[in-house]
């Protein structure tokens, strides 16, 4: 086998989701090389988080770029609802927020993804490798000092100041890092699938509760992207039974109209994402730190893990691209990251196992399953909470600001 390939850069990051390409971008344009690792070929996958938060929007527009965000296809949502004894109620408005966009836009992670490659690729500074998978960490003396990636073509050894993993909950990164996972509750499944929309359908964007407890309905413009969230039992029991089956289930919990399930013809038509809440117990090693859901894999519940990665690449990219620039990175910077982002992921994940482990007790087993969770009960008798809530999904418990830079495009 010939030599590899060597590519020498001041970061190298993996993945190029959003912690990866946003981070990738913000560091470009604060004068650092960087390059950005990903191990498909395209962003065109299904079911991926596409809510753009109010807290990311604002960073959209810090950066100058709402006017070329906001001409991508996309859905607003001023608030979120969830259908609740067949009424609807407001359970997270964001029309009092302290920031200019006050509404979550629903859009299609790929074009998200290709919007933030196209804006880092102005800078000479910033390189993007696709279908390059990470298959070793490289280290020395008990430091990590790059990444060796395999491509369809050849196989690269990448020098770095820093490496970062942003690749996702089953980071590769973290594993061969031997970083330690802290998980907690009990790991759910959310099946996805696409349903037509049609002439009187729902005319509101209703996100992440549905019409019962455990059915996401988000509208993405031509179709309707739902979501089946399974406790008491197991995708692979479901199958067992069945597609008929499975539309029978979903038929259930849906405001759509029974037959629009028959779209379902397999279950080729549905995706698995197994839901888990972890994060790493410290995140960063000498060389290396983990941002995003490779350092702290979310709930769906508020589509809040695509924000805090932002959150995260904005905050590393901040207190880390002058130590980078200037050759002086030190293990207390990544330090600094961690303690930095620590707060917002620790109370953002206390929050989510609460409103998972909220079920009435009074009542049998069935009702425990179905019926609507506390805080969406507490958001019914008490509307202002809407508001509260509102704040805490679209703002998180810690909001980023972009860093003024000089531009080096």
């Amino acid at each position: 086998m010939s030599e590899n390939e060597t590519i020498k850069t001041t970061c190298v990051v993996a993945g190029a989701g959003p912690a990866g390409l946003m981070l990738g971008f913000l560091l470009a344009r604060a004068g650092v090389d960087v390059t950005v690792v990903e191990k498909h070929a395209d962003f065109l996958r299904d079911f991926r988080g596409d809510t753009i938060h109010p807290s990311t929007l604002q960073v959209i527009e810090e950066l100058g770029l709402m006017d070329d965000f906001l001409a991508l296809p996309h859905t607003r949502a001023e608030k979120l609802s969830a259908e609740m004894d067949g009424r609807t109620v407001t359970i997270a408005d964001f029309s009092k927020l302290p920031v200019k966009n006050r509404f979550i836009a629903f859009m299609p992670q790929w074009d998200f993804l290709n919007f933030l490659a196209a804006q880092a690729s102005r800078y000479p500074n910033f390189r993007l490798i696709m279908q390059a998978e990470v298959t070793e960490i490289r280290e020395r003396n008990g430091r990590v000092i790059g990444l060796s990636v395999r491509t369809p073509e050849r196989e690269i050894d990448i020098d770095a100041e820093l490496v970062v993993g942003a690749d996702g909950r089953n980071s590769i990164v973290r594993t061969k890092a031997g970083l330690t996972i802290e998980s907690f509750g009990v790991p759910s499944e959310v099946v996805w699938m696409k349903l037509s929309k049609q002439v009187g359908d729902p005319n509101e964007v209703m996100g992440h509760a549905g019409p019962r407890q455990g059915f996401v309905l988000i509208d993405r413009g031509e179709y309707w992207q739902c979501g089946l969230v399974i406790r008491k039992t197991t995708f692979a029991e479901i199958k067992s039974q069945g597609i008929e089956a499975f539309r029978k289930m979903v038929a259930d919990v849906s405001p759509l109209p029974a037959d629009r399930v028959e779209e379902l013809r397999s279950f080729d038509d549905t995706s698995l994402l197994t839901v888990r809440i972890d994060r790493l117990a410290q995140w960063w090693r000498p060389g290396l730190i983990c941002i995003g859901d490779a350092a702290h894999a979310m709930s769906p519940i508020g589509g809040v893990g695509v924000n805090l990665a932002i959150q995260d690449a904005v905050a590393t990219a901040n207190i880390l691209a002058a130590p980078l620039r200037e050759g002086r990175l030190a293990d207390a910077d990544l330090a600094a990251v961690e303690k930095r982002r620590s707060f917002p992921t620790k109370a953002t994940q206390k929050m989510q196992l609460m409103m998972r482990s909220s079920r009435r007790k009074d009542k049998g087993d069935d009702q425990k399953r179905k019926g609507p969770p506390a805080f969406i009960r507490g958001i019914a008798r008490w509307p202002v909470l809407a508001h509260l809530a509102g704040r805490l999904m679209g703002m998180g418990f810690r909001m980023e600001h972009v860093k003024a830079t000089k531009s080096h495009a």
